[in-house]
């Protein structure tokens, strides 16, 4: 799971830091063996009507829009889905799409790679810039691959969806996400349930089909589109849910796929108990950043021990509730803008030395750092889209608790020793509780006949996503492999400069080979100060 941007309350922002020749899904391998679930054969009915209508159609390539940012040689496309699968002849949604060719010969090519990078609500679509930009992890891949991103419905271009007014949204400064009091417990409350409201007054018809096995679905219609007999997927973060979704429902659509950063799959753990496990993950990456600030006390002068640096932040939490800093950055932004360090290790340093340059006197670094800026609409209409779809997706893919004592006793024991997110979390995702629209039953994700081996790779101390749930996924997935990154806590490891990961990727990418057994890789290189 990725948040581009965390509710401190509801509708506020904590500033942060997937043709010709096609092949549709026969009824055998689509999700048909649901069928008397919540994910049935009507779906299954439809998902197959829609891929053979996108395999005839195709995608008409052009220029991406000048405002898009997506610049030649990259191309642009849309594609039509059902908004209901169940009534594939309804109303249609369009999904923006767009691709860069391989790089390598006709030869070497074998299809697209097409990428998801989580969320729920992240763009794929600058997945291409990654060959433009000549990141070397991905040159290989580029020889092989025509890289294409897509916005998933709901997301950025393809029909979005909204649930408050995106200047509104990044105002700050916001209240403090941990409470002080009751009266504040009833505040955040209040809050919650008006973002609810505000997602069934501006997207309603939306909503029930915000979904990751629709959005497994329109993978598949993408698939066919693009002229894809099978599925090569790259699905980091959420993006390993929708892949082990997608994997479950369409077994025999999948040629290569690598999931990276592994949302815990049960259907115990989606979502309630899988953003629990979340706070307890962020405070171990947390104290793992403590840790190296205090051994570099040289350069960032924060504190030479983990509790020096523990009592220096909460003394700055204390110092921006009584006076947020600038006007505009109080706890809630200062958690937002914090908590891209126990996500990723590149975040390690520029956080640590705004917060240096704080105690030196230099408090504008600081605010600059993690204030919203209202100038930048575009950006703001972004992050409110890709809370909005966060929140419609995990409120719509299982049933919630709506009882605030579950809620309340629940985060109220996780904070005593876990206290970096754990309140911060509770209220981003409280809106579930309230939510109108109707909350599915999670997809049981399974092996099924004809799914090849998928590869699996996983940070050991990834706070974002716990190891935990990558395990659960790989006794899923039968023949599957699991590279561990061990002592590493970076969320996102593919795209990380680690020789024994990226090899072995390449290679699974690349020919299908996988080691005859898991594999535990050294970390990649600590940041330096």
């Amino acid at each position: 799971m990725r948040r581009t941007a965390v509710l401190g309350s509801a509708g506020t922002l904590i500033a942060s830091t997937l043709i010709a020749g096609a092949i549709a899904a026969p009824a055998a391998t689509a999700d048909s063996d649901d069928r008397g679930r919540d994910h049935g054969r009507s779906e299954a009915y439809g998902v197959r009507l829609a891929a053979e209508r996108a395999a005839k159609k195709g995608i008409d390539w052009a220029d991406c829009p000048a405002d898009w940012g997506l610049a030649k040689p990259i191309q642009c496309g849309t594609v039509s889905v059902p908004l209901d699968y169940a009534r594939p002849n309804g109303k249609q949604i369009k999904l923006a799409v767009d691709r860069i060719g391989n790089t390598g010969t006709e030869a070497e090519r074998q299809g697209a790679l097409v990428y998801n990078p989580g969320g729920p609500g992240g763009s794929g679509m600058r997945f291409p810039t990654r060959v433009t930009g000549k990141n070397p992890v991905y040159a290989d891949m580029a020889k092989a691959y025509d890289f294409v991103g897509f916005d998933p419905r709901g997301v950025g271009h393809s029909t979005p969806i909204s649930c408050v007014d995106p200047q509104e949204f990044v105002k700050a400064p916001k209240p403090d996400p941990v409470p002080g009091s009751e009266a504040d417990k009833r505040a955040q409350r209040k809050l919650a349930a008006e973002y609810a409201d505000g997602c069934a007054e501006r997207s309603g018809w939306m909503l029930p089909h915000m979904t990751t096995p629709n959005t497994a679905r329109d993978l598949d219609v993408i698939r066919a589109a693009l002229g894809e007999k099978k599925l090569n997927f790259l699905g980091v973060s959420y993006g390993s849910y929708l892949g082990a979704v997608y994997a479950t429902l369409f077994p025999g659509h999948v040629r290569r796929m690598v999931v990276d950063s592994v949302v815990n799959p049960s259907r115990e753990k989606i979502w309630y108990q899988a953003n629990l496990d979340q706070d307890v993950a962020f405070q171990m990456r947390w104290n793992d950043w403590k840790a190296w600030i205090a051994k570099n006390d040289a350069t960032f002068h924060i504190g030479d021990t983990p509790d020096k640096v523990e009592q220096q932040w909460v003394k700055l939490r204390a110092t921006a509730k009584k006076n947020p800093l600038g006007g505009v950055v109080g706890p809630a932004e200062l958690i937002g803008f914090f908590q891209s360090a126990p996500y990723y290790d590149s975040a390690w340093v520029p956080v640590a030395r705004a917060w240096s340059k704080y105690l030196a006197g230099d408090t504008q670094a600081l605010v600059d750092a993690a204030a919203p800026d209202l100038s930048d609409t575009a950006g703001n209409i972004s992050a409110e889209n890709g809370n909005a779809v966060y929140t419609a997706v995990e409120c719509a893919d299982a049933k919630w608790p709506t009882s605030w004592k579950k809620w309340d006793r629940d985060n109220s024991r996780l904070h005593k020793d876990h206290p970096f997110m754990t309140w911060a979390n509770a209220w981003m995702n409280l809106p579930c509780a309230t939510w109108s629209a109707k909350q599915q039953t999670p997809v049981e994700v399974r092996t099924r006949k004809g799914l090849p081996p998928v590869l699996i790779v996983q940070a050991e101390r990834d706070a974002a996503t716990p190891f935990e749930g990558a395990v659960e996924l790989h006794k899923r997935l039968k023949g599957s492999r699991l590279i561990v990154e061990k002592d590493a806590g970076s969320h996102g490891v593919t795209g990380l400069v680690n020789p024994c990961v990226n090899e072995r990727v390449d290679a699974y990418l690349l020919s299908g080979e996988l080691d005859s057994r898991d594999v535990t890789c050294e970390p990649h290189a600590t940041p330096k100060p």
